[in-house]
């Protein structure tokens, strides 16, 4: 069984004297690798060593060169794409027609496009008049923050990390990531693509290990790392921002969601039910914009729940590494009994099942960790089943009459990442947008991304926005400086 190690300051830390912990297959259930579980003093050499690093030849870097290594980084990932691709399948569980099409050329992606972007960054500047005629240049430099810590979820691992990073490197700063103790492979891969480019010693730094009291809260409260991003769950990130304050840094947040979709009756149906088959299902729901909560319009109601469920009971659960499997494994045991007790939580709360609710066993992966594609309908906007995010392949279908009424229904969470609206009413596309409280509202389409644009999300969905200049401006501080003339 190989090990994954951690990488500090250009040194790899292996097994020797540090404690490890197993990395599961999801698909298979069995543990296919030991990581090492770096300690809250590694932690501290990890900050150290970046520190080290932002004064020395990535602090001396030119721009242009900076962006150049990255734009190597984004090449060598897709050169060692069947290495990256192993691993993340490896992690996740995810299919090879998924993790092929969307992780790894994302995750490439992410370099690429914020190098480029931050290689086209202006700055203001402005002209002052003076009391005594002579007038003074104010201009604005955007200066490095300085160490970021990058704390990565497991569901996206390769792709939602060097989101982060790219941006943060693309603009001078140093970065410690925490990828998740579930999928650590990818960001230590990514160490050797780091490495074998020249990006100097201690400017991407690996730290593995769990949360609270361990290397992530290390990385959260060290006085010497300047700024914190993270993806994840909303509890977490309440912890994240209790644990920080004392040290008042920057946060960015992602955090969770209750996803509304509404379809009204002058939907394109076909469009919609496409479009609602992969807003619930991709990733076996373990994406934080997936639809949780179905509205659709009494007209067309019945015919579209059967076309949904007949769409969900179509999804092949199968060997990852086949083309033809279109929805893996749930990412854990504990994730996966999570999600069970939501499905009992159905019939407990008075609701139906339309297909699914129960685990599942594809041939030759018995032990792994899959439930069936679930759809639920019957219950009241109070149930548990819809204020609570489930994290899993499931939604939960219910009809409204009233525009009015589901604009209603929608917003009443405490969430607000993501909504889909269908419908072939322009006047009505525009208003419900604008309605609906969620930081992204996709209309007649789904995770259809610019990466130009903000991502982020309102009320305990997030905090702050990244993607184009919002990722820049996070990762940056503006220095304004004044020459009298």
């Amino acid at each position: 069984m190989k090990t994954i190690p951690s990488l500090i300051g250009g040194r790899w830390i292996g097994p020797e004297n540090r404690s490890q912990f197993d990395n599961f297959n999801p698909a298979l259930g069995v543990p296919y690798a030991k990581v090492v579980k770096n300690s809250i003093e590694d932690v501290d050499e990890a900050v150290q060593c970046a520190k080290k690093a932002l004064h020395g030849p990535w602090g001396q870097m030119s721009l242009g060169d900076r962006v150049a290594l990255l734009e190597k980084v984004a090449d060598t990932i897709m050169e060692r794409f069947d290495a990256f691709l192993a691993a993340e399948m490896a992690d996740t569980g995810k299919p090879i027609s998924l993790a092929s099409q969307i992780d790894i050329p994302r995750g490439a992606a992410n370099f690429r496009i914020f190098a480029r972007m931050a290689a086209s960054m202006g700055s203001d500047s402005f002209f002052t008049h003076t009391p005594d005629g002579q007038g003074a240049v104010n201009y604005v430099q955007q200066m490095p923050v300085g160490v970021v810590g990058v704390i990565c979820p497991w569901n996206l691992p390769l792709l939602l990390m060097t989101w982060k990073v790219a941006p943060a490197l693309a603009m001078g700063n140093t970065v410690i990531v925490k990828p998740s103790e579930e999928t650590p492979a990818t960001a230590t891969l990514l160490g050797e693509v780091m490495e074998q480019v020249g990006v100097p010693a201690g400017v991407y730094n690996v730290v593995h290990g769990f949360g609270p009291e361990c290397v992530g809260d290390a990385l959260v409260t060290h006085p010497d790392v300047a700024a914190i991003t993270f993806t994840g769950e909303s509890r977490t990130g309440s912890a994240i921002m209790a644990r920080a304050a004392a040290h008042i840094k920057p946060l960015s947040f992602e955090l969770g969601g209750k996803n509304p979709a509404v379809v009204f009756g002058d939907a394109d149906f076909d469009k919609a039910l496409e479009g609602t088959t992969r807003s619930v299902f991709s990733n076996c729901g373990q994406v934080c914009l997936c639809s949780e909560r179905v509205y659709v319009h009494e007209s067309i109601f019945d015919r579209f729940a059967e076309a949904l469920t007949e769409k969900a009971r179509g999804l092949v659960l199968a060997d990852p590494q086949l083309e033809t499997t279109s929805m893996g494994p749930l990412i854990s045991q504990v994730h996966r009994d999570k999600v069970q007790s939501y499905f009992d939580l159905v019939k407990q709360e008075g609701g139906t099942f339309l297909t699914g609710g129960v685990t599942a066993q594809p041939q030759g992966f018995e032990n792994g960790f899959w439930v069936e594609p679930t759809i639920a309908t019957g219950l009241s906007e109070t149930a548990r089943v819809q204020k609570e995010e489930i994290f899993g392949p499931f939604c939960h279908l219910t009809p409204f009459k009233e525009e009015e009424e589901v604009i209603h229904m929608a917003n009443d969470t405490e969430y607000g990442l993501a909504a889909a609206i269908w419908t072939e009413d322009l006047k009505r596309a525009h208003r419900v947008a604008q309605s609906v409280e969620a930081g992204m509202v996709w209309v007649n389409t789904w995770f259809l991304r610019d990466l130009r644009t903000p991502f982020g999300g309102v009320k305990n969905s997030g905090i702050g926005r990244e993607g184009g200049r919002h990722s820049l401006e996070f990762y940056s501080e503006s220095k304004t400086i004044c020459i009298k003339m």
